[in-house]
């Protein structure tokens, strides 16, 4: 099944998700989310990727209680974490291939 890909404006993201665009504004100057699109930040469009990282690090932002910063480097943690557990199921994949084709 293909994956479905969003373009969601900063202002559709706002009214959709009860969030100030002003928190928005802080979470991409700490580079922890990226508009894909728009260089004014009125025309910011985000992808799944952008929105999922967003409300995370909202989250985190929230319930921890810490500061962007911190923020910021428990993301860059978790993205670097799904990257190595994609490469490590896409290896993973290779080797089973590997054993079935020469095992026959």
């Amino acid at each position: 099944m293909p994956e479905l890909f969003l373009r969601i404006s900063i202002a559709e993201l706002c009214q959709s998700e009860l969030i100030d665009q002003e928190l928005i504004v802080e979470v991409v100057d700490y580079g922890i989310s990226t508009p894909v699109e728009g260089s004014d930040k009125d025309d910011w469009l985000f992808d799944n990727s952008g929105v999922h990282w967003l409300k995370k690090a909202i989250r985190l932002y929230n319930e921890l209680e810490i500061d962007w910063v911190a923020v910021a480097m428990i993301v860059e943690l978790l993205k670097q974490k799904e990257q190595l557990k994609y490469e490590n199921e896409q290896l993973h994949r290779r080797l089973q291939r590997f054993y079935l084709n020469g095992t026959s």
